[in-house]
This record gives structure tokens, C-alpha cells and sequence, in this order.
């Protein structure tokens, strides 16, 4: 089979790695990829969202099957393009898509069929929203409605924190035409989970549970980023918190999207609060979350491949999806001054013995075949134990063979995992 993975960053990674594992893949084309995916496939100079670029080189080169892993192409609508032109894909329609496309529908969707979720509202006139924060307390969240590079939510702290926000998004255009829409929305309170979910539209299959750790800095403090680092599974994710989920949150959201006339296939991601009043919705993303991805699938032990083409083809229900008892680290190697301004070029060091577990996000390569820095988020160190405290100890030791100038990363990835486990 020749295989298309739309993206290029360290979830793609993840997921080109684990697809390699199937023998019937014979080829993978990485569009865009990255200077570390060209050692485990083909890439290819196309952006994630050149959609006409990417449907005629999948024709062209006659491409079995297409993973669209990162939000933009799916909010766009390229599954669409390449179902119409025959080729099969793991992801949701453009109609589906919306659900992380647009906060103001998913919260819509959550009020209209009782999926618990933080109280809101919903604005497209400023001067509405900053009357609406004189009657409100902090902290409280401001969201832009549209994508935003996972960056587009900000925590105010003080109702002028929460003005200063409304005004950033909707008068200045910092997230452009994302901001046009606003969400306010309660201040919710508990420890945060992600899960991901295989779903063909019909049967839901969680993935194992992981935590992300958004802030720049050690201690969750400093500026949102796209993710420093995750663990899996979640200690706070307990067999009584799955239950209640599946029950009050992921079928409904499921059923809610048929109702809806989109029928969602492919990767739904949950991002949820545990609250003192249960498990609530802070957002949903239509892909693999990053660098989630980089944690749950080094230990599934199904294979990829097969599980995708189920939710493709309508086949989850039969379908084994098994992951290891074990625990898993990463650990993200960022461009020092990320997420703001940082330098580029840098040349990356990486011992050969592990190469296989390290994820690149953000380096390409150079005339000499000499992997350099090019991205905020580098790469991520992943290492898998029996225990908790022994999969971050391996990782921090990945870490420790892996150099380039300029490099920052975390010192506390998984800290708060370890206290709850206690």
C-alpha cells in the first residue's frame, strides 16, 4: 500500500512511525514532512494546506489510503477533495470538522444536547463583550472562535486581563479572521485531561488517557504553547471517570454530530476538566492531539493502520484496539525564547541508538544530510516503563544524548502526574 500523511510536525511523526509497522505499507509520503520524518518517509514539498497541490499528487502517484492529521486541511475540507476523487481517508468531512473549527458550535452543540461543559456566551460585537465582562468575575476564559494554533485561549486573571483579551482577538486581529467570533465562557477548576477517541460515526474507542503540559516554563508558569511535553495514561482519568464519559459525554457527542447531519469519522479529540461536579468539555479537536499523539500511540499495540481503515469503512465494533499497561513520557526540546521570538539553524545532535524514540517537529535538512532547528518545538524525547516515574526518568535520559545550541525544555514533565499517583 502507498500511503499520504498530510502534516509535518511531531504528531505526523508519531503517526508515520507507527503505520511503518504494518507489512502491507510500502511506501509514505509525508506532505510537508520534516527533515526527521524523511528518515521514515518520502517528503514531499507540498503545504498542509495546498488542498489542490495535495489531491493532485495523490492521484498522481496513486495513494491506496490518507491520514489528514492536522486541523487546517480538515477545517478546509481536503478529505472531502480526496473522497471525491476516490481515495480514502482517515479524518472527519469538513462538516464534521467544525466541531473544533468553530468553538461557538461546539459549545452550541454541548448546550443543545445536555453535554456537560463550562457555562458561556458567545460574541461577535466587542462592545457587547466588554459590557458582558463588567458583569462578570475572574478569572474567566476568552477563546477565539476559529483555529489558532492551539493559542487562541486566554486565561484572564483580572476582568482587565479578559478586556485586554476581547480587544487583542477582535479590534487588533491577532488570530486574524479566528478572532471575528468570541467565546467568554466560566473559569472551570480541577485537573485536565486529554483523550483521544477512534470513532467511525457509530462505536467510540478511547484511546489510553494522557496530560499535556501547555505553559513555556517549569511550575505551569509562562506563556500557552502548543504542548512542552505529555504523559499516558492520566492518573486523575480513573475507571469510574471513563465510564461516566463514555456515558455523558463521548456517545452523546457522537450521537449529537449524526443529529446534526455530521457524522464525525476518524480521531475526536476530548479535552476534559475533572470539575468538583464531574468530568466537563473544555474543547474538542477533529484530529490526534500534539504532542498527545507522542505518548498514546507508542503504546497501542493494535496496529494503526487497521484501526484507521475501520473507522473509515465503518468497522470499529469488530475491530481490536489494545493498548499496554505501561507508562509513557515526553519530553519536548524547544528553540529557547519559543513561543515567541527564538533562532533557527541550529544543528541537532541525536545519539543513533535512539533514534526510533525520538518524535522531530520543527528541523530540516540540510546540503550535508545535517538535521538543524527550524521550529519552536523541536522534537520530543519519548521512552515507555513499567512505572510512571520510570518512563519519565528514561526520557529525561533521552534528553541528556540528544544537543543543539539554543535548546530549552521543561524540567518537571510529569511532577503532578507523580504526586496524584501517591
Amino acid at each position: 500500500m502507498k500511503l499520504l500523511v498530510v502534516g509535518g510536525g511531531g504528531r505526523e511523526h508519531a503517526i508515520i512511525k507507527a503505520l511503518k509497522k504494518n507489512k502491507d505499507v510500502e511506501e509514505i509520503f509525508a506532505l510537508p514532512g520534516n527533515g526527521g520524518i524523511a528518515k521514515d518517509a518520502t517528503c514531499v514539498n507540498i503545504g498542509a494546506k495546498d488542498l489542490d497541490k495535495i489531491v493532485a499528487f495523490a492521484k498522481e502517484n496513486k495513494i491506496d489510503y490518507a491520514v489528514v492529521a492536522p486541523d487546517d486541511p480538515l477545517v478546509l475540507g481536503l478529505v472531502d477533495l480526496l473522497n471525491k476523487e476516490g481515495i480514502d481517508c482517515f479524518g472527519p468531512t469538513k462538516a464534521a470538522a467544525i466541531i473544533e473549527g468553530s468553538k461557538a458550535f461546539s459549545k452550541d452543540l454541548m448546550k443543545k444536547y445536555n453535554i456537560p461543559t463550562a457555562k458561556y456566551e458567545v460574541f461577535s460585537d466587542e462592545k457587547k463583550a466588554l459590557e458582558y465582562l463588567d458583569t462578570q468575575k475572574a478569572p474567566i476564559v476568552v477563546k477565539a472562535d476559529g483555529l489558532a494554533l492551539g493559542k487562541g485561549v486566554i486565561i484572564a486573571q483580572t476582568i482587565k486581563e479578559a478586556k485586554d483579551a476581547v480587544k487583542s482577538m477582535m479590534e487588533d486581529k491577532i488570530f486574524g479572521k479566528s478572532g471575528d467570533n468570541i467565546v467568554i465562557e466560566e473559569f472551570l477548576e480541577g485537573p485536565e485531561v486529554s483523550v483521544l477517541a477512534f470513532t467511525d460515526g457509530k462505536v467510540v474507542k478511547p484511546m489510553i488517557s494522557s496530560m499535556d503540559h501547555k505553559r513555556a516554563k517549569d511550575f505551569d508558569e509562562g506563556l500557552n504553547t502548543g504542548g512542552m511535553g505529555t504523559i499516558a495514561p492520566n492518573p486523575y482519568y480513573t475507571k469510574d471517570i471513563a465510564s461516566i464519559c463514555m456515558e455523558k459525554i463521548f456517545l452523546p457527542t457522537i450521537d449529537a454530530m449524526n443529529k446534526e447531519g455530521r457524522t464525525f469519522k476518524g480521531c475526536l479529540y476530548f479535552g476534559l476538566m475533572i470539575t468538583k461536579d464531574g468530568p466537563k468539555v473544555i474543547e474538542y479537536n477533529c484530529r490526534f492531539g500534539d504532542p498527545e499523539t507522542q505518548v498514546v500511540l507508542p503504546l497501542l499495540e493494535s496496529d494503526l493502520l487497521t484501526i484507521m481503515k475501520a473507522t473509515t469503512y465503518g468497522t470499529l465494533e469488530n475491530t481490536e484496539v489494545k493498548f499496554s499497561n505501561k507508562s509513557a513520557c515526553c519530553v519536548v526540546m524547544a528553540s529557547n525564547g519559543y513561543p515567541l521570538h527564538y533562532e533557527k539553524g541550529f544543528k541537532i545532535d541525536i545519539a543513533n541508538d535512539i533514534l526510533d524514540k525520538v518524535y522531530v517537529a520543527g528541523a530540516t535538512l540540510n546540503d550535508k544530510g545535517e538535521l538543524l532547528t527550524s521550529g519552536g518545538r523541536v522534537l520530543g524525547a519519548v521512552d515507555i516503563d513499567d512505572t510512571l516515574k520510570g518512563a519519565i526518568s528514561k526520557a529525561y535520559k533521552l534528553v541528556d544524548k540528544i544537543h543543539f545550541d539554543n535548546a530549552y525544555y521543561r524540567k518537571d514533565i510529569g511532577a503532578r502526574a507523580l504526586k496524584a499517583e501517591v
